[in-house]
């Protein structure tokens, strides 16, 4: 196989990872579809780190559009002395773009950790908002019948808890897919933009 066609493959991964991340994180402003409780600023201060927004979302779409374009790399045949040089360059060039690509998932990873780990900010049966299960150092997470203490928004723990798991889940596959390029781009850059040396002149 060639290691362009594997780096195209992971780009339009992390496109499609990219999307949901942003997805997901634009879901957490609006618990229930409502959007009263954004405009009030009464959600999860990990919302507003843009975990999935910005992380897993904008700053993924970097790399993925590099190694999308590694197949269409044009070579410069001769370079140094070196047939395939360009597209040689172009592997390793790609390994920068994946170590943004696992900076920007791990942010995302450890945000949504932490949101998970705190719990959502809501209206507890005393009347009062705060971030109720911030002392339970994400046991709560294991107890579904503590949950009923926020009661308000409605549903606010199940809404947090599955969004911030998909993004928890959806970094952490952008940051194995990344890690996946560093190696891949490290190989073709080594070995040439394909595995076989025939495979170089049909690529």
């Amino acid at each position: 196989m060639c290691y362009g066609k594997c780096a195209r493959c992971i780009g339009h991964s992390l496109v499609w990872l990219a999307v949901l991340c942003i997805v997901a994180n634009i879901l957490l402003y609006f618990p229930n579809g409502e959007t009263k409780y954004a405009s009030e600023n009464n959600l999860s201060r990990y919302v507003w780190f843009f975990g999935g927004i910005a992380g897993g979302g904008l700053l993924m779409f970097l790399p993925a559009i590099v190694f999308m374009m590694l197949e269409e790399e044009e070579d410069c045949c001769g370079c140094c002395g070196h047939d395939n040089c360009g597209k040689r360059c172009a592997m390793f060039s790609s390994i920068f773009a994946a170590f943004i690509g696992l900076l920007a998932s791990g942010y995302c990873v450890t945000v949504a950790s932490l949101g998970l780990g705190e719990g959502p900010w809501c209206l507890d049966s005393l009347g009062q908002w705060n971030y109720t299960f911030a002392n339970t150092n994400g046991q709560y997470l294991m107890d579904s019948s503590t949950w009923s203490q926020c009661k308000e928004p409605k549903h606010i723990v199940e809404w947090n808890v599955t969004l911030f798991s998909l993004l928890l889940a959806f970094g952490g596959i952008e940051f194995i897919f990344c890690l996946i390029q560093i190696i891949n781009g490290l190989l073709g850059g080594i070995c040439g933009y394909c595995c076989s040396r025939q495979q170089q002149y049909n690529c």
